[in-house]
């Protein structure tokens, strides 16, 4: 007996899995003849569970539609992975959103068996986690925010803008988008007739009023975030053609840092800074070969940073001959 109700809770696992299997197929995962599979699922059939079942050489099993659906199931690798993420998510920058994690995650630590409790306790007091604290986002926020994204409901809401000043908008929500350290809500701001991107550690007071609206077409938020932290903000805001694939180029550029737009068989990069020498910097840390389109003082601290370097190593006992001179324009 034990056995079978082992195997039933298998067999649901796999039901669970994906949307439908073969007869063969769940008997090779159970270890099983065809004939026992059958019998398993009349078993789950008399015990309330919806499994639906179709005859002949393309038929097979799946859970069917309904309200008496069987509660979660999780195998081995999955409850692992469920717990290692929840261990984490408890300690994210969401005041709400880590108690969540931590009620979920005990009650899945008394769920799992002995020895996979061991396993997740040591890999828990294994990791150091990176993750910035820093700047804390209500649930408060997300939560209604999210459902209004979802159900295409006009939001209002304060926002304090980067100069700290206090503004309310009325938008239509788009997306919400989460980078290394923060949150962004992408919105149309119906007072200003444009797209915008919000952080959501500066939202509050959210409303969500009731009023629907149809979508507007927006290709790629993210890219907007992206824009809206790594270029938009900034006094210089560079333009780059790098002479390597975009793919190449995003490996190295972090999307915080610089937008990457593939242009034949090189890259445009755009970045910004509101200093010329970190600009510079960032550039050099490519090491690839570059050329600045815009603006121009970045194109002349490079080159006057080129000269300085070439002098300094000069004095030093460097090579007598400099090297060759590069393309005008051009800084690698």
């Amino acid at each position: 007996m034990a056995d079978t109700a082992g195997r039933l809770l298998q067999l649901l696992t796999l039901l669970q899995r994906r949307p439908a299997w073969s007869g063969p197929e769940l008997a090779e995962a159970l270890g099983v003849d065809a004939r026992t599979v059958r019998r398993d699922v009349e078993r789950l059939r008399d015990l309330g569970y919806p499994v639906d079942g179709s005859p002949g050489p393309h038929g097979g099993y799946q859970l069917g539609v309904g309200a008496d659906l069987p509660p979660l199931l999780l195998d081995d690798d999955e409850a692992m992975a469920v717990a290692v993420v929840l261990g984490a998510s408890a300690g994210a920058a969401v005041p709400g959103v880590e108690r969540g994690a931590l009620a979920a995650l005990a009650r899945l630590d008394r769920l799992l068996p002995p020895r996979l409790r061991h396993q997740v306790a040591a890999l828990r007091a294994s990791t150091v986690a990176l993750l910035s604290p820093t700047e804390p986002v209500p649930v408060d926020q997300l939560v209604p925010l999210a459902q209004a994204c979802d159900a295409h409901q006009l939001s209002v809401f304060h926002y304090t803008a980067r100069d700290g000043a206090p503004t309310d908008r009325r938008v239509e929500p788009y997306r919400l988008v989460a980078t290394g350290r923060r949150w962004y809500l992408v919105a149309y701001d119906l007072d200003r007739r444009d797209w915008r991107t919000f952080r959501v550690d500066r939202i509050s007071a959210v409303r969500v009023p009731g009023h629907t609206f149809v979508p507007r077409e927006l290709a790629d938020p993210g890219r907007l975030v992206a824009e809206a932290i790594a270029i938009a903000p900034y006094r210089y805001q560079a333009v780059v053609r790098v002479d390597a694939p975009a793919a190449e180029v995003a490996r190295r550029v972090s999307s915080a840092v610089g937008v990457v737009e593939a242009a034949g068989s090189g890259t445009l990069l755009r970045m910004g800074a509101d200093d010329l020498a970190w600009l510079a910097g960032r550039l050099a840390e490519l090491d690839l070969d570059f050329e600045v389109l815009e603006p121009a003082e970045l194109r002349d601290h490079l080159v006057a940073l080129g000269h300085r370097l070439v002098r300094a190593h000069l004095r030093a006992g460097g090579p007598r001959r400099p090297p060759p001179s590069p393309r005008p324009g051009r800084a690698s």
